[in-house]
């Protein structure tokens, strides 16, 4: 079972401008993507494969001058920027179908920079590592500190850097773990007779 660990995170200043960099890049990379998809479903065009729309938002943006800035983060993050794009569309797909239970689900939306909460997220493939020093190092960004509550369980397969609307930044590890059941214990009764009685 997967399971979530937060952590609370103090980047220096200079860390703190690249994860805004991060952040806004992400932020582009999604916006675009959405605006593509977008305009190609107006002009009744077929829905834009995942593949398709990385090279055109990510691979060909990163040429040109007015997008060159998207080779300044980890091209990890972009990544996952499209990936929340097409799990959003997904949860939208299957609401409007009636698979998915629950409240209806609104189409995904334009993020902005105005946003309170602003997140990244750094899978296996961005090489981020918990240092023996206890530091969290983030490719392009360096060795942020973590405070520690607790140990991890096991080496986790994702981070996301969050921050929220207040300017403190978080670290969500995210960790497989085996479920094992808790241990038994000997079944007592108790009865309630009241004050009266």
């Amino acid at each position: 079972m997967r399971l979530r660990y937060n952590f609370r995170l103090y980047p220096t200043p200079g860390q703190q401008q690249a994860l805004a960099r991060a952040f806004g890049c992400a932020r582009v990379v999604f916006n675009d993507a959405l605006r593509v998809r977008g305009d190609a479903h107006a002009a009744g065009l077929p829905y834009l494969p995942d593949g398709d729309l990385s090279k055109l938002v990510i691979t060909q943006a990163k040429k040109t001058t007015g997008r060159a800035w998207l080779g300044e983060v980890s091209a990890v993050v972009l990544q996952q920027a499209l990936a929340d794009l097409n799990t959003a569309y997904r949860n939208f797909f299957a609401s409007v179908s009636g698979k998915r239970k629950g409240r209806p689900v609104a189409p995904p939306r334009f993020r902005s920079r105005k946003d309170g909460r602003q997140a990244i997220r750094f899978t296996r493939n961005a090489r981020f590592t918990v240092t023996a020093g206890g530091r969290l190092r983030l490719p392009k960004i360096g060795d942020v500190r973590v405070r520690w509550s607790r140990a991890l369980p096991s080496e986790p397969s994702s981070v996301t850097v969050i921050k929220d609307a207040a300017g403190r930044y978080f670290a969500s590890f995210v960790v497989e773990t085996t479920g094992e059941p808790l241990p038994e214990v000997a079944a007592e009764v108790g009865i309630d007779l009241g004050l009266t009685h």
